[in-house]
């Protein structure tokens, strides 16, 4: 079990009940409470290691928890997510309606739901503004080049979405064709979104696009990029399923020489494959 996250289970055994006088209704709701003050907690942590690191300033950036099929716990507007406290974060349903909370629930909460709706095996949005990552939305460069071994097994590569305005469904709506097969989007002129299966995974899937978007400007600094090959790649496909806690279904990049990536696609969100390219795929792939 990672550090920081803890697991609650509670018995209705009536047999071996730890306190007799309690019914099974008390425990559930005793379990609820516990479950999603946990959640607090974490999106408390996780909202200042971004304002730490620089991902987010001044109100910037949200975060959000599905805590059951009905309710999402997600951070206000017009605050700093480096200072807020448990009772600061709202809850509200599946259609965005807010049910518990006193302060306002992010203006964008439109694109956690959808990225729910789409994703069942998602648990957990961040949403922020990297610098670096956040420079190529605005410049309108993906990071979809395979440079980075590790990029490539945990993300495949990061797209970029259109344009949309905050705080509208014109938002959610841009990032709604990729959301499917990625786990982490570049939003032009606006920053990053990530998810996972829990909020420490998408944390770090953030750290992650950041941390290639330095790599990636460094070669373009250097005026030169060596792209893992199309057998290189082959070996990562093979590898992805054997990662512990990679289940992006995104395509792999594949370098071609006309300076396009191509894709190559693995899923593994449900149940792993284990895939290879024929000589006649892999000669198509790399444009010969």
């Amino acid at each position: 079990m990672r550090a920081g996250f803890v697991r609650v289970t509670w018995s209705c055994s009536t047999k071996f009940r730890l306190f007799p006088f309690w019914t099974c209704g008390t425990i559930r709701a005793l379990k609820i409470v516990c479950t999603d003050h946990t959640f607090r907690r974490e999106i408390v942590r996780v909202g200042k290691l971004l304002h730490e690191r620089s991902y987010i300033a001044a109100t910037d950036g949200n975060l959000s928890v599905r805590l059951d099929e009905d309710r999402v716990l997600v951070t206000p507007t017009g605050m700093s997510k480096g200072g807020m406290k448990t009772a600061d974060l709202v809850v509200v349903d599946m259609d965005g309606r807010q049910i518990k909370g006193r302060r306002t629930v992010t203006s964008e909460i439109g694109m956690h739901l959808l990225i729910y709706s789409m994703r069942p095996d998602v648990h957990a949005v961040v949403h922020a503004h990297p610098k670096t990552a956040t420079g190529f939305a605005a410049a309108g460069i993906a990071l979809n080049q395979p440079l980075v071994c590790e990029v490539v097994i945990g993300l495949g590569q990061i797209p970029l979405a259109p344009y949309g305005t905050p705080g509208t469904p014109e938002l959610a709506e841009t990032l709604r064709p990729l959301i499917p097969d990625y786990d982490a989007i570049l939003m032009a002129n606006h920053g990053v979104v990530t998810y996972g299966a829990d909020l420490q995974f998408a944390y770090m899937k953030m750290e992650t696009v950041e941390h290639f978007a330095e790599i990636t400007l460094v070669t373009r600094m250097l005026g030169q990029q060596q792209p893992l090959d199309c057998s290189s790649l082959e070996k990562l496909v093979l590898a992805r399923s054997r990662y512990l806690g990679v289940s992006s279904s995104a395509p792999m990049p594949v370098y071609s020489e006309s300076g396009e990536p191509a894709s190559l696609h693995m899923r593994t969100r449900n149940k792993p494959e284990r895939a290879s390219l024929r000589p006649r795929e892999t000669a198509s792939l790399l444009g010969s």
